[in-house]
């Protein structure tokens, strides 16, 4: 039976991931597994088969299942898009703008997926009524057993974008958040394979320009914001100034920067600054 150790040498991935994989494929944890350990034929197999499929471009949540997002440990699979880095970004930027919330606090999460921002938002602030939308079943699905698992009261409603909110929250909502569709047509194809194979086309794509979902968020976010409330909007790195003007007719607004240091994150607010 071959060792640890020699597993990982070879494995044609970044070591980290190798780790990853193999603790899937032995059901140990990354601590669990020492260099000189041994692993059965049947675990080897099993983590080879990751390997090939991770150098395929299965992202490597889908291989393990789950995907850690702030506070909170969530499913991971083709139901919804994979939480990445840049949106748990805009839930710190999000957190540190809202500070705290009571139990009058709303807060709406448009295009949820997976229950990421929704239920990581819960979490930051258990007294906040927090409702999340999207138009997909299937993601609404995997967003529900993430809300189950975690214990979070989240209101997940099927609809597009603000439509199926119910209207007593109409001049209410205190914090708005969305990871949108983006993505031009023509730039789909450009896309990494582990996104465009793996995620759900319609939570990437927009339309022929790119613009479109985040236009009509636009159009609609001043009505259900209430005076002083906070909108922070994913974006794609090409779209701040297009974003500044679509939101700057209705919010103060800015473009702030993500991990990486690109302006992807769309920040407004009703009735005040935004810049803190």
């Amino acid at each position: 039976m071959p060792l640890v150790r020699r597993l990982l040498e070879r494995p044609g991935v970044p070591p980290h991931e190798a780790e990853r994989l193999l603790a899937v494929a032995t059901g140990r944890s990354r601590r669990d597994l020492t260099a000189e350990g041994e692993i059965g034929v049947r675990e080897a197999e099993r983590y080879f088969e990751l390997v090939e499929r991770r150098r395929a471009g299965v992202p490597l949540q889908h291989l393990e299942g789950t995907v850690q997002f702030g506070p909170i440990e969530l499913s991971s699979d083709g139901r919804a898009l994979v939480p990445r880095p840049e949106t748990e970004r805009l839930w710190e930027e999000a957190v540190a703008a809202l500070g705290d919330a009571g139990p009058g606090t709303v807060i709406v999460d448009l295009c949820t997926g997976s229950g990421n921002l929704a239920l990581a938002l819960k979490h930051r602030f258990p007294s906040a009524r927090v409702f999340a939308t999207d138009r997909s079943s299937e993601a609404l699905e995997l967003a529900e057993e993430n809300a189950g698992a975690l214990g979070l009261d989240v209101t997940f409603l099927q609809g597009d974008l603000f439509a199926p909110l119910p209207g007593e929250l109409y001049e209410r909502v205190d914090l708005l958040v969305a990871n949108p569709p983006y993505v031009a047509e023509s730039e789909f194809d450009e896309l990494p394979v582990e996104v465009r194979d793996h995620d759900p086309r319609r939570a990437l794509v927009a339309g022929p320009r790119g613009d479109e979902i985040l236009e009509r968020i636009a159009r609609d976010a001043y009505w259900w914001m209430a005076t002083g409330g906070w909108l922070f909007c994913e974006i794609g790195e090409t779209q701040s100034q297009r974003a500044l003007e679509l939101f700057g007719v209705y919010l103060d607004v800015e473009v702030r920067l993500d991990l990486a240091r690109r302006p992807r994150i769309l920040v407004g607010r009703k009735g005040g600054r935004c810049c803190v």
